[in-house]
Order: structure tokens, then sequence, then C-alpha cells
């Protein structure tokens, strides 16, 4: 039998071929949801790196998700872009979807700054809010950690009390005092929830739920990176909205949000 290379040694791998690639590495990951892509036109002397161009990568495959990261510079700090993430529903493991975050941090990356479209559940929600997230609750079914861990890259029991930091959030919430702020709850997809989920899922205390995000913080947390996630609120949830939900409504509703968001991130990287 062949022996399985490990997460970690996935990780090593990747963060190695992206250095070749690179001048500098970068001290900021940046990713973007649904219909927040157009933000990665603002990195400075980019260096584009297609998922398809790096052995052993995921491919994303969700419409709106271009597939690539870019390496360049924003406000003055080295940064990377993830135009396009990964999701369990595509038949990801939860490793995959962790791989960028572990490759990067391991290149040197301190801070993630996570962006999502989301269904609002709270009811003082409307389409096009923006939402800090102030804590998840993980209903995937999976775990990143889940496996071998590498004791030089966290430990085995991360705690998860902190794992939006409070900084951050402070920051984000002085640059726009209008944002939300609330807890997203991380479902598997890809159907949208039910309106029966929707209310068990509020009376659980979530104010915003989608299909991403709680994987990828959970891998930063794990390697000791700050953590800043923001969902754009682009429809109300099952049962809440009223009307059937569907993925380009989400799109569009992120793209007219993007210019707020825009906003939002130029003042955030500004004092990161």
């Amino acid at each position: 039998m062949q022996p399985t290379t490990s997460a970690w040694q996935r990780a090593q791998a990747c963060a190695k071929h992206l250095q070749t690639k690179i001048t500098h590495p970068p001290e900021i990951l940046l990713i973007l949801g649904s219909g927040l892509g157009h933000y990665a036109q603002r990195i400075e002397n980019p260096v584009t790196v297609s998922y398809n161009d790096i052995e052993g990568f995921p491919r994303s495959t969700v419409q709106g998700h271009k597939g690539e990261f870019l390496f360049g510079t924003l406000h003055n700090k080295n940064a990377a872009i993830m135009n396009g993430r990964f999701h369990l529903y595509e038949g990801h493991a939860a490793e995959d979807i962790a791989l960028p975050i572990r490759a990067l941090a391991i290149l040197g990356a301190k801070t993630l700054i996570l962006t999502n479209a989301a269904g609002g559940i709270n009811p003082v929600f409307t389409p096009g809010d923006i939402m800090i997230i102030t804590d998840h609750i993980n209903l995937t079914g999976q775990n990143p950690l889940t496996g071998p861990n590498d004791e030089k890259y966290g430990p085995r029991f991360p705690d998860m009390t902190g794992v939006y930091d409070q900084t951050l959030r402070q920051t984000a919430q002085k640059i726009n005092p209008e944002l939300k702020q609330g807890i997203y709850a991380g479902l598997l997809g890809p159907s949208f929830e039910t309106p029966a989920e929707i209310r068990m899922l509020s009376a659980m205390g979530a104010d915003a739920v989608g299909m991403s995000t709680v994987t990828e913080a959970i891998a930063a947390r794990h390697m000791g990176l700050r953590v800043l996630g923001l969902s754009c609120i682009t429809n109300l949830a099952a049962g809440v909205a009223g009307q059937p939900l569907n993925h380009g409504e989400v799109l569009e509703a992120g793209r007219q949000a993007a210019p707020k968001f825009a906003a939002l991130l130029d003042g955030v990287l500004g004092c990161v």
C-alpha cells in the first residue's frame, strides 16, 4: 500500500510551490465570497496563480468564483487574495478547504479576513447589510482538524472561545458604525435551508446562515491567525423572505453591496 500524504505535507508542498511564484510573502489573506470578487481588482502589482496550476490543489466550481490567488500589495501591505473559495458541498474534504489557509500561514500570513454572502435570519436585517461575525455555529458535521495533528502548527485541542479577533471587529465597527453584529451558522448545503431549519437556527441564536467560512475560521484559529469575518446579507432566509431563493439573486445582491463592502475592507486593511 502506498503511504498517504498528510494534510500538513500537502500544505507544505503548496506553500513551497507558491513561494516560487512570489517575491514577498503575504501578511494578510483575504477570501472573497460570492458576488464580492470585484475587490480583487484593487490589489497592486498583482501576481496571479491559478488554482489549476498548483499540484494537489482543489478546484473551485461555483459560479462567481474565479479560482485564483492574487499576490500583491493592499494599502502598502503584502497581501494575498483568494478569488474563489472551496465548499464542502462541492465534494471537497474539510482538509481541502483548510489547505490554502494552512499554506499561506506557513508562508507567513498572520491575519485572515473572511467574507461571505449569507442569508439573514435576524428580523432586523435587510439585504445589503454587512454583519461582523462575532461567533459561529458549525453545523456542517465536519471539522478540518480531524485526523493527525502536527504540534508545530497548532495544538491538538485548540481553544475556540475567541475565533473572531475582537480588535479587528472593533476596528470594522469604528470604520462603519452602521454595521450589524451577529452569529453565523455554517451549514453543509448546497440546498438552501427549509423554513423549519431557519426557525431552529433562530432559536439557537444564529443571526445569519451560509455554506462557508466556519471550516476556514477553525483552521486559521488553530494556527494562531487573527480572523475577521464579514457577512454580506444578500437575502432573507427561507420563511423570512416569503419567496423562493436562488443563487443568481445572491450574486446580484453581492455586486450591489460591493462598493460599501470595498470601503469597509479598505478601512480595515489600512489599520491592520
